[in-house]
C-alpha cells in the first residue's frame, strides 16, 4: 500500500507500507490512517521546503573555512540527509561525501555531523 506526498499539486514523494504474508490484508482503517500520515507529511514537507534557501539567497550555514561545495554538503547534513542522499542530490558518490565530511571535520575540529552543524550555525549567527 502506498500513499503520495503532495506539494504544489505535484507528487514529491510517497509513503509505502507492507505487511508480512501471515498478517491480514489492509483494511479501510489502514487506508484512512495512511491518508492522514501522507497529509501530515505533505504539510510538513511544504513547511520545510519553504524555509530552505534558494540559490540566490545566502546559505543557511556559512563558514570561511569551508569551500562552496563543502557548504552545500553541510546544508544537506543540516537537513538530515544521509550520505547516500547527499551523493544522489549532488551527483557524487557516497564515498566522495564521506571523504568530504572527514575533511570538513578536520577543518572545523569536530567529531560528528551534529557538532559540525552546530559550529557552523553559531558561526553564521555571530556574523
Amino acid at each position: 500500500m502506498a500513499g503520495p506526498l503532495i506539494q504544489g499539486g505535484r507528487i514529491v514523494g510517497s509513503v509505502g507500507c507492507t505487511r508480512d504474508k501471515t498478517m491480514p490484508a489492509f483494511n479501510s482503517q489502514d487506508v484512512t490512517d495512511l491518508s492522514a500520515v501522507c497529509l501530515h507529511l505533505s504539510e510538513r514537507t511544504a513547511v520545510l521546503r519553504s524555509t530552505l534557501p534558494t540559490s540566490s539567497e545566502p546559505s543557511i550555514l556559512a563558514s570561511e573555512q569551508l569551500t562552496p561545495r563543502e557548504l552545500e554538503i553541510a546544508n544537506l547534513v543540516a537537513l538530515g540527509r544521509t550520505n547516500a542522499e547527499i551523493g544522489r542530490e549532488l551527483w557524487i558518490t557516497e564515498n566522495s561525501v564521506k571523504q568530504a565530511l572527514k575533511r570538513m571535520f578536520r577543518k572545523l575540529k569536530v567529531r560528528s555531523r551534529t557538532q559540525m552543524v552546530t559550529q557552523i550555525s553559531r558561526t553564521q549567527s555571530n556574523s
